[in-house]
């Protein structure tokens, strides 16, 4: 059981996600699962205290670097908009993977499948 806030997965569909989530969500079917998944990995890595200062911003960075406007390719350009987000996701991943646990993971694979009918 996790020691830190976690977010159901089962109330996403009904009830409006809070903050960084609901802006993923919002572009979730746009960038597809991979996008999204990875970017739940670091949501819910950010979350959990242990996580230090500097992981937090690391996070904070890619996670931001998803969500706004402004990218290196527009994310409305088909097949390639969401390949620098992606790119930035998982380089973020590299840089904070110690601070993805088991329950990280679980908690990411939960939501997505959720958010995916799967």
């Amino acid at each position: 059981m996790a020691r830190y806030h976690t977010i159901d997965a089962n109330t996403l569909d009904t009830e409006k996600p809070p903050g960084m989530i609901r802006k993923i969500a919002r572009v979730a079917k746009r960038a597809g699962r991979t996008v999204v998944q990875k970017a739940l990995l670091l949501f819910f890595a950010v979350r959990n205290p242990a996580t230090p200062a500097w992981a937090r911003r690391v996070i904070y960075g890619a996670l931001a670097y998803l969500v706004l406007p402004l990218d290196a390719i527009p994310d409305f350009i088909p097949a390639v908009g969401f390949t620098d987000d992606l790119s930035v996701i998982v380089a973020a991943l590299a840089a904070v993977a110690y601070y993805i646990t088991p329950d990280v993971k679980q908690q990411a694979d939960v939501a997505a499948n959720r958010w995916f009918k799967q």
